[in-house]
């Protein structure tokens, strides 16, 4: 006991959150931890549950590396592309009041198309520039024409490209624009009285501030891109050319370059990339608050 009462009894409201926290620590333990250590797990043993390296060295096979290579090259072209342009709009966003109509659009039309992907996405852009699209249409039978005079580019990597954009940008406004917002006036105020100009306050005082902040939302839409799965697997049925539906490959014919358990191996190798991907992301997000409080 202390101060006349029970420990047991002296923070309610602590024990009431750590109960309402138990639901989402069931969750993460179902739907996060369990399926990693399922996956490391079926990276080192075979299906006789006897220890072995030979399914990790499958991603040594040139298939595998060249896989990876097609899903970094995808996700950091992606990534810089929706960095850039998120980063553009958060820029002309600056001047709208944060209370305003135009701002409470941005953000929930962005919060919508930050999730929107998946087969819905893949249907959208099939309907509008796939082969048959209105869009492919319009431009074969009005100007003559055809966006596809060089192969069917939708249903292959290039064709990723695009979708991958459209909910990179909306991420990408979500999570800088906070730290967008934080630039305080009072530097451009002090810049100016010192006889600095508007350029010497971005590239001197602005630029150095966001780069944290710039470089830790980049590495969120690579991570974003690298685990993006739906939307290529509805519009790349046929093909396996990265590591998401490599390792769909891998689960629907266990043959696959002649191992077992490969696609415990290639999602091993994918949470190694995630998890450098995080701790770098945490690294600079810790840097980025000293300036957001």
């Amino acid at each position: 006991m202390r101060n006349g009462q029970p420990l047991s009894s002296r923070n309610p409201r602590g024990t009431a959150a750590a109960l309402g926290l138990l639901p989402f620590a069931i969750y993460v333990l179902l739907f996060l931890a369990v399926p990693t250590l399922i996956a490391i797990a079926t990276g080192f043993f075979d299906k006789a549950g006897s220890f072995t390296l030979d399914t990790v060295a499958a991603l040594g096979s040139p298939v595998v590396i060249s896989t990876f290579f097609n899903s970094f090259w995808l996700s950091s072209l992606t990534a810089v592309l929706g960095a850039v342009l998120g980063a553009l709009a958060c820029y002309a966003l600056l001047s709208a009041r944060p209370d305003g109509s135009l701002r409470i659009a941005v953000d929930s039309v962005s919060g919508v198309l930050a999730q929107f992907g998946g087969v819905m996405l893949a249907f959208a852009f099939i309907a509008t520039i796939g082969i048959q699209g209105m869009v492919t249409v319009w431009l074969r039978d009005t100007f003559g024409v055809d966006i596809y005079t060089n192969g069917v580019w939708l249903y292959e990597m290039p064709g990723l490209v695009l979708p991958y954009i459209y909910f990179q940008v909306p991420l990408m406004i979500i999570t800088f624009m906070p730290a967008v917002q934080a630039l305080k006036p009072q530097w451009a105020e002090a810049n100016a009285t010192l006889g600095g100009t508007r350029a010497s306050y971005w590239f001197r005082i602005a630029f150095p501030v966001l780069a944290p902040s710039f470089f830790g939302s980049l590495l969120l839409l690579f991570a974003n891109a690298f685990s993006s799965y739906a939307t290529a697997a509805a519009l790349s049925s046929q093909g396996s050319e990265i590591v998401p539906l490599q390792i769909r490959a891998a689960l629907t014919s266990e043959t696959l370059l002649g191992r077992e358990n490969l696609a415990g191996a290639l999602a091993l190798g994918m949470i190694a990339v995630m998890v450098v991907v995080m701790l770098s992301y945490s690294a600079l997000q810790s840097r980025a608050a000293r300036w957001q409080q």
